[in-house]
């Protein structure tokens, strides 16, 4: 853990915010083991463990990040405590406290990213109950059936960009295109999707202007206001044609810009020469693999939807910091050697993370857990 990250907790201090070196914090010994800070400005202490997930940890820390490896490699909850040995409810609050822990990592880092590229889809799954066997379980719970992912995905940095657990409905794709919008800058980025209506009107909402269409005549009364998509914004899709379930036909659409300005991004993109979703489709794979609960064909599946994105925050933080991406590794200029009689190493490990400029190298599980 990071000294120089640990700060004043209480609001009411004028230290309260500040980093170790900036504000008015002391080191004072330790607490139960636990090394601590004394702030001179409010006269409290706080431990070095404060704000991450290992603060009031009354367990083993390597037993608890055993856990949390296993659960963000794609193992079930059950699977998970058999492995570490300890009870299904400790690693449900394990769980619990590794997911606060990440969103609020991830939150904290996902801002003014510059985005030239991003692609939507929805992803599918369930809480408790399909949606074909559902009138029945629906007398007990409105959250439980289909449960869609909606993700953002910026195919040059292999990053999520934001993601909404919901239905299959226009709310949640404004709430998609408006988490976006937060995390990104003032630049619009080009957005492919597939054909599915949502996009366009949440597109309209999140960027696009209020314009008071002419007036017809002389009488009556004006026109509501109404919103245009601005010159800036970029929209095509790709439609895909089935036939018996198999697709025949794949073809492209521009839905806001000119042709011409989606071929020039199209252009000057180091990741797509053509319209497509194929990053983002290849990124579902990816969290099917790691997260239990997207996994088809399978009892772990989640029984709650809160649980459902506790786990999915845990998945998105390890697949970032965590895991090297092997598409955006780096060729080393000069071979580096390895242990024993092992052949030199040619390449540099690059994570999602690292490739957007929020990370400068690869994490591992405790530095996740203890940022």
């Amino acid at each position: 853990m990071d000294w120089e990250t640990l700060y004043c907790p209480h609001r009411h201090c004028r230290g309260y915010g500040k980093p170790f070196s900036q504000g008015y914090l002391v080191k004072n010994g330790t607490s139960r083991g636990q090394p601590r800070a004394w702030c001179t400005a409010c006269e409290a202490s706080v431990v070095l463990s404060y704000g991450t997930a290992y603060y009031g940890l009354e367990a083993d820390p390597v037993v608890f990040e055993t856990a949390v490896r296993a659960l963000a490699e794609g193992n079930a909850l059950r699977a998970t405590a058999r492995i570490v040995q300890v009870d299904k409810d400790t690693v449900c609050t394990w769980l619990h406290r590794v997911a606060c822990h990440c969103r609020t990592v991830m939150l904290y880092l996902w801002h003014d990213l510059h985005v030239s590229e991003c692609q939507l889809d929805a992803l599918w799954s369930f809480v408790h109950t399909k949606e074909a066997h559902l009138p029945g379980a629906k007398l007990y719970c409105a959250t439980y059936g289909d449960a869609w992912v909606w993700i953002a995905f910026a195919p040059l940095w292999r990053v999520v960009l934001a993601f909404v657990i919901g239905k299959r409905d226009q709310a949640d794709a404004d709430l998609l295109l408006a988490r976006v919008a937060h995390v990104t800058d003032d630049s619009i980025p080009l957005f492919t999707s597939d054909q599915l209506p949502a996009y366009r009107h949440a597109l309209l909402n999140t960027y696009g202007e209020w314009y008071h269409p002419p007036r017809q005549g002389h009488r009556g009364a004006y026109p509501t206001p109404q919103r245009r998509p601005p010159p800036s914004l970029r929209y095509a899709q790709v439609v895909k044609r089935r036939k018996s379930g198999r697709i025949v036909e794949v073809s492209t659409r521009v839905v806001f810009g000119t042709p011409e300005a989606v071929a020039a991004s199209l252009a000057h993109s180091p990741v797509s020469s053509t319209v497509n979703t194929s990053f983002v489709e290849r990124d579902n794979l990816t969290q099917r693999q790691s997260n239990r609960r997207l996994t088809r064909r399978t009892n772990g599946f989640s029984k709650a939807l809160p649980w459902f994105e506790k786990q999915l925050w845990l998945s998105l933080a390890y697949y970032h910091f965590v895991l090297p991406h092997k598409s955006l590794r780096a060729r080393l200029p000069t071979p580096e050697p390895t242990r024993g009689t092992g052949s030199p190493r040619l390449w540099r490990s690059v994570t999602p993370a690292m490739a957007a400029g929020l990370t400068d190298h690869v994490w591992t599980t405790e530095e996740l857990l203890a940022y």
